[in-house]
């Protein structure tokens, strides 16, 4: 049985698991993902602690199948959030392998969806990968210079 449960701070390390893995499967050289796996593991951590990273996690049986996760932006007012001063970045979406296919990522884009609403973010960006980019129209989020939705 598949459950949803909110991301903790001590799960950094299967959080960034996770984004090497989804960097991996997008032909991202192994000596870049080094280099970047440590830096983003050293930017996360704080931003976990403080709230401005949360997300979800996807488990079977207690393991950890899948996840997302989502970060505050300050970021200015404008035409598509002409009253808010942030923005919410949907990122780190990944799903083991042999778990695709059964609707794991749609639920967990409607997680972080209801968790940025919660939070009063109006506005959501993210950087579809070819994968990905599929299910996020699905969803209604648009290409623009990034791919968005309208939260509010």
């Amino acid at each position: 049985m598949i459950s949803i449960r909110p991301v903790k701070v001590d799960d950094y390390t299967v959080i960034c698991a996770h984004r090497r893995l989804m960097f991996a499967e997008m032909g991202t050289d192994e000596a870049m993902l080094d280099v970047a796996s440590q830096s983003y593991a050293i930017w996360l951590k704080p931003r976990l602690e403080d709230g401005r990273y949360f997300g979800f996690f996807a488990e079977d049986e207690g393991a950890t199948i899948a996840g997302v996760g989502l970060w505050l932006m300050d970021y200015p007012p404008g035409p598509r959030h002409p009253a808010s001063d942030q923005r919410g970045l949907v990122l780190d979406v990944y799903v083991q392998p042999g778990y695709r296919g059964r609707g794991i990522a749609a639920e967990l884009m409607g997680c972080a969806e209801n968790a940025l609403r919660e939070r009063g973010v109006a506005y959501g960006v993210l950087q579809a990968s070819a994968a990905g980019r599929p299910l996020y129209e699905k969803l209604g989020w648009s290409a623009t210079a990034e791919m968005s939705k309208a939260l509010g």
